[in-house]
């Protein structure tokens, strides 16, 4: 289930990632008045949040373990 999960959170992260250069590349193209730049940002601040989300919810049920820097 661990592996799993890690592996749900990276695809998560790349489509995070993904949304993001779709967003700068519709702000660079797009004229005025297109809303695909900002439905692209507000897709993005969503799955960020969800990604914190699953991201605290691993550690709670102890499918991910976080570190110190430096021990």
């Amino acid at each position: 289930m661990e592996t799993i999960y890690k592996y749900a959170l990276v695809i998560l992260l790349l489509v995070v990632l993904f949304n993001l250069g779709q967003a700068l590349y519709f702000m660079m193209t797009d004229k005025e008045g297109s809303k695909r730049t900002v439905w692209a940002l507000t897709r993005r601040i969503g799955l960020s949040v969800l990604l914190i989300l699953m991201v605290v919810l691993g550690i709670w049920m102890g499918w991910l373990h976080p570190h110190g820097v430096g021990q």
